[in-house]
């Protein structure tokens, strides 16, 4: 079905490109989105969770932007250096073809990984190589300092192009020639076959000085980056029916992860709006515990444990702390564990094509989700089953979180969606809370671990039958958003993919053709009726991809694998030119809500992996 869309009207705006009509790089610190334009418009210096140098994505006028383009009417394709996250642009014209390569050495100062031996450095390398004839070029790098607020100059020293804010310092180095207008720095120039050029963007920090990026290093840093990329996917151990979509999406998992503390964050981006002129912003750069932790299963089913056990390390220090109000854990925290996430909005940025309020930081941290002790039990369960066991004083932790749940397990929560009309009985966060305790019963059975099993057993039983005897409507026949109600949602494919019930059992069928056809629309899915069901915002919403790939998957475990392949492949039609997702599908097709999300490739992963196993 579709639900009313009134109030819906298209924003022609050449100024700004369509959120799909980028691609991703990144260094395991930061990221920055470039258009298919050549031009990047959402960049964060130095961490995910920074202000922005480049956020022209959320404001054409004061954001500031990298352009970088052909001086002549061009067509562009754009794709990645096959099983890497180095980008690559290409422009093609009349009298010639030539290509921008876009990266960020990845500088983690880990051995063998590229650009090792500079520590926390980081950079930006953009190369521009003309492959055939000639091709004139324009670049402008208007960076504009903390979200477009902050004032700066620029200088050039001795062909370094230096950007100064009271919080931050960038340096460009060039093979180019620069000019300088004290704000701006530009250039024009005209590549012939076989000629290159050069632009480095670096944070520049105390003592460390500026340097130069020659041609020959920047090839250098760029075969380098690329034999990261090739060695880390190479851990891969799926090579099913959809492998370029699944590793894919892999790697933008690992984009999506801070190396310094093995946070993995919600998406690189805030603000993108769910609906264009709504109001539904929201900052997601940070670590929702949810999230993450579903990315852990996604990453064990693909063979990368190591990624997995320094999020179940954040996870755990996170756990020990014990700082939340609501809980042995909040819903999340900064990407260096904070947990003051404070939201206020940027008036003087005019949002994506004119989407206000552009938020930072995010309200829902004091938010009650029950659900989020579920997923984070369930990934340390396969953590603890598929990597290296957890440590006797992770265990500890673990039993504490299960005895907390057994006394507050039974209380109104916000729920998955995070919804802002208060608390309510959500079904989905008493399936989790059933998710967490037998979970964290087959680990104590397993290794004959130290529990209090009986009061553990008396919990989840109660909340089986809670669920089954007032979250099952005899009038809809199926399971219900909340306790005593009659409305449906999307969170609910998660009862078969949690083993909560079996995917074939008769109240479950009959659940999953009640959500077919109330929130499926081509095998788009809705997470819930908001005019049936009131969430707090204005307006309506897109279709939501990680219920999408949930409906593939339970498709698939209810032996419906013709609809689960067919509706799968749909799925990936919606994806952009590079195989990335937003959070949600709009009207018409196009990606809405901050970009690329980790719950949607998680969710592809999770989806092609099992139905892929289905199909043989």
């Amino acid at each position: 079905m579709a639900f009313d869309t009134t109030g819906f009207e298209p924003v022609d705006d050449c100024r700004y490109m369509p959120i799909a009509e980028h691609g991703l790089i990144g260094d395991l610190r930061t990221a920055a989105l470039v258009g298919t334009d050549g031009t990047i418009d959402w960049y964060c210096c130095p961490r995910f969770d920074a202000p922005s140098v480049f956020g022209s994505i959320l404001d054409a006028d004061r954001g500031g932007s990298f352009q970088l383009a052909a001086d002549v009417a061009t067509r562009t394709r754009q794709f990645y250096f096959p099983d890497t996250n180095v980008l690559i642009t290409r422009f093609f014209s009349a009298d010639g073809v030539a290509e921008i390569q876009d990266f960020m050495p990845v500088a983690d100062g880990s051995a063998g990984t590229a650009g090792a031996a500079e520590g926390a450095r980081h950079r930006l390398i953009r190369r521009v190589l003309c492959v055939r004839g000639t091709l004139p070029f324009r670049a402008r790098i208007a960076p504009r300092f903390g979200y477009g607020a902050e004032k700066h100059t620029a200088e050039l020293e001795s062909r370094v192009a230096v950007f100064r804010s009271p919080s931050l310092t960038l340096a460009l180095t060039a093979t180019a020639p620069l000019e300088c207008d004290g704000t701006d720095v530009w250039s024009r120039f005209k590549l012939l076959e076989g000629e290159s050029h050069v632009f480095a963007l670096d944070h520049i920090t105390d003592g460390v000085p500026t340097r130069s990026c020659p041609r020959e290093e920047a090839q250098a840093e760029a075969e380098a980056t690329v034999r990261f990329w090739r060695h880390w996917l190479s851990g891969s151990r799926y090579h099913g029916r959809w492998r370029e979509m699944v590793h894919r999406s892999a790697l933008v998992l690992k984009l999506l992860t801070y190396a310094p503390t093995g946070a993995i964050v919600a998406a690189p981006t805030t603000s993108l709006p769910e609906q264009l002129g709504g109001e539904r912003n929201w900052d997601y750069r940070y670590v929702w515990v949810r999230d993450a932790a579903f990315c852990v299963y996604a990453l064990l089913r693909l063979g990368f444990t190591s990624e997995a056990e320094a999020f179940i390390e954040f996870l755990c220090e996170r756990m020990r702390s014990g700082s939340a109000a609501t809980g042995p854990l909040q819903i999340m925290y900064g990407i260096d564990g904070r947990s003051e996430l404070p939201e206020f909005q940027l008036p003087h940025l005019e949002g994506h094509l004119g989407s206000a309020p552009v938020r930072v930081g995010n309200a829902a941290t004091g938010q009650l989700q029950l659900d989020i002790y579920g997923a984070l039990i369930d990934s340390i369960y396969l953590y603890d089953k598929w990597g290296r066991p957890i440590s006797s004083a992770d265990w500890d932790q673990i039993g504490a979180v299960a005895d907390w749940l057994c006394g507050h397990w039974d209380q109104p929560d916000e729920g998955i969606w995070e919804t802002r009309a208060g608390r309510r009985n959500f079904v989905y966060s008493r399936v989790m809370c059933w998710v967490a305790l037998e979970r964290a019963i087959r680990m104590a059975n397993r290794r004959g671990l130290p529990a209090d099993l009986p009061l553990w057993r008396q919990s989840r039983d109660a909340i089986y039958r809670q669920i089954m005897q007032r979250g099952w409507s005899a009038e809809r026949q199926a399971f219900v958003q909340s306790l005593d109600d009659g409305e449906l949602d999307a969170s609910l494919l998660m009862m078969p993919l949690s083993k909560f019930i079996a995917p074939t059992d008769p109240k479950w069928i009959s659940t999953l053709d009640a959500l077919s056809a109330d929130l499926v629309s081509d095998s788009l899915v809705y997470r819930y009726d908001p005019t049936a069901s009131p969430d707090g915002l204005h307006g309506p919403e897109g279709t939501f991809s990680i219920c999408s790939f949930w409906y593939v998957e339970a498709l698939t475990r209810a032996g419906r694998l013709e609809e689960a392949r067919l509706a799968f492949e749909k799925m990936l039609t919606y994806a952009n030119h590079l195989g990335l997702f937003a959070e949600e599908i709009g009207p018409t097709g196009e990606q809405l809500g901050n970009f690329p999300q980790a719950f949607t490739h998680l969710s592809l992963i999770s989806a092609a992996f099992n139905l892929d196993r289905a199909l043989g």
